[in-house]
């Protein structure tokens, strides 16, 4: 019997515990960060940043968990929930928020349920 694959996709984008990028990425897809990365970050899906993760810039997404480190301003357009083992340094504007106990938020926070979700280049870009 074969096995079928999830085409490219379906499946989320990921960068892995030890890689570091410095630049920005855009995106339509849902991305988990476990590495680290000093720049701007877009998406129009979930971003996830793991425990090992680290993000120092701005970050625009429709939804995001932050399991790691932020640093800088973050927008999310629905729902941003920060587990116990985030640490978040910065401006967060957000329709909803979720914060768990042990979670660290230094900074300010602007919600407003009229947030606008991203607009990643990347659905933009002509061919």
């Amino acid at each position: 019997m074969a096995k079928k694959y999830e085409t490219e996709s379906n499946l989320a984008d990921m960068i892995g515990p030890g890689t570091a990028i410095k630049g920005d990425i855009e995106t339509n897809n849902d991305i988990k960060v476990d590495g680290s990365i000093e720049g701007n970050l877009i998406s129009k899906g979930r971003i996830i940043i793991g425990q090992s993760g680290k993000v120092i810039g701005e970050l625009k997404s429709t939804n995001c968990d932050i399991m790691g480190t932020f640093e800088g301003k973050l927008t999310v357009s629905e729902l941003l929930s920060l587990k116990a083992s985030s640490k978040l340094h910065g401006d967060v504007k957000t329709s909803k928020l979720s914060i768990e106990p042990g979670a660290i938020f230094t900074g300010t926070c602007n919600m407003d349920d009229k947030v606008t979700q991203p607009s990643a280049g990347v659905a933009n870009a002509k061919k």
